[in-house]
């Protein structure tokens, strides 16, 4: 069973994904930026993008970081409930505060449908 789950991992490794072979190296390494981003804190796609592509962020080109964040398979909804929990634990927000805060191109940049999602869900809307 061991020999199996090897040769099985191994397959995996130099198989990769299928998207993988198809970005560049500075795609691939905004890839692993964009994931060690989202393992830390809730982004919006755009908020993720602006981060990886500002020249106070990481600085890769645009649409090097556009690539790279539609490459991955994020839930954006629980991407917005993170962020609300976050901005909920550092102050009070009403429903409607909580939600513009999440969708304001000054904000989270998240939809407004993904931003009422984060707020209903950590119940700031009840």
């Amino acid at each position: 069973m061991k020999v199996i789950n090897l040769v099985l991992l191994a397959v995996v490794l130099v198989a990769g994904p299928a998207w993988a072979e198809s970005l560049t190296g500075p795609q691939k390494n905004a890839v692993r930026s964009a994931n060690q981003y989202i393992s830390m804190q809730g982004f919006s796609r755009e908020g993720l993008i602006q981060q990886l592509s500002s020249e106070y962020g990481d600085g890769y080109d645009r649409s090097d970081a556009t690539v790279a964040v539609d490459s991955l398979n994020v839930d954006w909804n629980e991407q917005a409930v993170k962020s609300a929990r976050l901005y909920l634990q550092m102050q009070g927000f009403s429903c409607r505060g909580l939600i513009d805060q999440l969708s304001s191109s000054y904000g989270d940049g998240y939809t407004e449908s993904q931003a009422t999602y984060g707020a209903r869900q950590t119940n700031a809307c009840e």
